[in-house]
């Protein structure tokens, strides 16, 4: 009798068991990333949004899981992916480096928080109603994009002071994005004694065209505009520009690591980071509506000494000792 009531008990116990399993599995919270290109190429700001969530106690697979949906640089593509996150469904979206994801994922639900990471300003974007108050599902981290388009043009006068012709390439897949970089480099470049000419590009083979003719046509210098699809081929941009010998300027320290000549902008890796920790206080229960979005003011001059010396150009004292990073 005794032993028919253990075989029972543990019958019923192992039966409740995966049970109990399947309740702690669905209580694991599960977070949306939405990326702009792929894993691999954004694998350093991946790695910064990781330590973030592990800043607040979370750690992917241990008591947070990461639903990953990359676009692979196609913004088109955003709102079908965000819609596979909400019908997922997850418990927190975080839509890192690209407005329009952002904006995809406000359109998309009202129910479930959005962390974002953008260099659009939030409140013209419809993200929050004020920085301090976001007042709704959404909250995140301004990187500073518009703001340093005019500063880095300025700084490439700086290194160039004898360039005049400089050459702009947008992405005019990313209308936003695009449309304040050109407006900003218009108000600066008269003051600079630049003289501007707008090119874009969609895909690699647009890239290669541009540079051919930079080079028939000699200009002076090359502003990379800030976007995700170029950073995503900044070895092809630090190629082509060291082939044709065209000086080149970017939003980002990733191209001169690249071996890109100068970056001046926002630490795009800690806002990611930051978001992180935003990500993992709203899991533990704070509301997006209540958390400030955070303006980056982390900003970065970094030179490549070793292409610029392959240029000829001898990078002034005074540039040099403002850089955050030389590389040599």
């Amino acid at each position: 009798m005794r032993r028919r009531n253990f075989i029972q008990g543990i019958g019923a116990a192992s039966a409740a068991w995966p049970l109990t399993v399947q309740a702690q599995q669905l209580a694991t919270p599960v977070i949306g990333y939405l990326g702009v290109t792929n894993s691999e190429d954004e694998a350093p700001r991946l790695n910064a949004f990781r330590q973030g969530i592990g800043e607040v106690g979370f750690t992917e697979g241990k008591n947070v899981l990461i639903e990953y949906r990359w676009a692979e640089g196609h913004y088109e593509r955003y709102a079908d992916l965000v819609a596979e996150l909400v019908k997922r469904p997850v418990t927190i979206i975080a839509t890192l480096g690209n407005s329009t994801a952002a904006v995809a994922a406000k359109a998309a639900t009202t129910t479930i928080p959005i962390v974002f990471a953008v260099g659009d300003d939030p409140i013209n974007l419809g993200l929050v109603v004020s920085l301090n108050r976001p007042g709704g599902n959404a909250t995140g981290t301004h990187f500073l994009t518009a703001e340093v388009v005019a500063k880095r043009l300025g700084l490439l006068r700086d290194l160039l002071p004898t360039a005049r012709r400089v050459a702009v390439l947008l992405n005019p897949g990313d209308v936003t994005r695009a449309e304040y970089t050109r407006r900003e480099l218009d108000s600066a470049a008269p003051g600079l004694g630049f003289q501007l000419e707008f090119f874009s590009a969609t895909s690699s083979q647009d890239i290669n065209d541009v540079f051919a003719k930079l080079s028939r046509d000699r200009f002076d210098a090359l502003f990379v505009g800030p976007d995700p699809f170029f950073n995503r081929r900044r070895t092809q941009l630090a190629i082509l520009a060291a082939r044709y010998g065209i000086p080149s300027t970017y939003a980002t320290q990733e191209y001169v690591v690249a071996g890109g000549l100068m970056s001046y902008g926002t630490n795009v890796a800690d806002s990611h980071r930051q978001a992180g920790t935003y990500v993992g206080k709203i899991l533990k229960g704070a509301k997006p509506a209540d958390l400030p979005v955070i303006r980056s003011s982390a900003f970065e001059l970094a030179i490549n000494i070793q292409t610029a010396k392959a240029f000829g150009i001898e990078v002034p004292p005074s540039l040099l000792a403002r850089a955050d990073e030389v590389i040599e």
